[in-house]
């Protein structure tokens, strides 16, 4: 799990303080340029750190999940852990509900820097 900080967990705060919401007001909310919050929110979405949800599949609207609140506790630890992600899953991270391994998948990511 690579963030781009401060900008994610800008978006992941404003998710949790203003609850579920779409690209322009995370921008305004966050003092970022609308198109990095659109970069941002599907990067986010595939680390389970927020979700988009209807009424339509095209509609934007996002809302953080309780791995993106646990990022946002363990935010200061970010630069500190080897494994980010395993930090915000805990301890039975990799498994699924009977224990069973589940895969996992790296995301690659350019270094651009922040708008």
């Amino acid at each position: 799990m690579k963030l781009r900080q401060p900008t994610d967990f800008l978006i992941l705060e404003a998710l949790e303080d203003k609850g579920r919401n779409v690209a322009t007001n995370l921008a305004a909310h966050t003092g970022k340029s609308r198109k990095n919050i659109n970069t941002r929110l599907p990067v986010l979405e595939d680390y389970g750190l927020v979700t988009k949800i209807g009424p339509a599949e095209r509609s934007g609207l996002y809302e953080i999940t309780s791995a993106g609140k646990a990022a946002l506790v363990y935010r200061d630890q970010y630069d500190e852990v080897d494994d980010f992600e395993a930090l915000i899953e805990g301890p039975n991270a990799g498994t699924d509900q009977e224990g069973e391994p589940q895969a996992s998948f790296a995301r690659g990511e350019d270094d651009d820097a922040d708008e």
